[in-house]
């Protein structure tokens, strides 16, 4: 039964293949094109911010991207990383980090709240 979920769910993927999804880790700074509908209008917006979390796996693998908007205020959004109104997943930079969930980032503000990029 695990086999013939796994098999529908790759090809699921493959039929995503028009957009290739690279390697996505706790830490990274990225951009998420999430693509838009208001009425009639569709348009990309652009989500900039540091990885969280990652969850699931396969079809149902999602991300949690936080970024700090206007007045210190910080806003997280889910992303389904295999949905079709995500366009995109540019990664900007890579960041040294020891845990896979980066929760403690929620409670930091100003310099404190700066990871440490990774050189490779």
């Amino acid at each position: 039964m695990q086999t013939l979920i796994q098999s529908v769910e790759e090809e699921q993927i493959a039929a995503r293949g028009d957009r290739e999804v690279v390697e996505l880790r706790p830490g990274d700074t990225v951009r998420v094109h999430n693509r838009i509908v208001e009425g009639r209008n569709e348009r990309v917006q652009i989500f900039q911010g540091t990885i969280i979390r990652l969850s699931g796996s396969g079809v149902n693998r999602s991300v949690t991207v936080r970024r700090v908007a206007a007045h210190g205020v910080g806003v997280e959004r889910t992303f389904m990383v295999y949905s079709p109104r995500v366009e995109k997943i540019e990664v900007m930079r890579h960041a040294q980090v020891r845990r896979a969930k980066l929760y403690f980032l929620r409670d930091r503000t100003g310099k404190r709240a700066r990871l440490v990029e990774k050189r490779y």
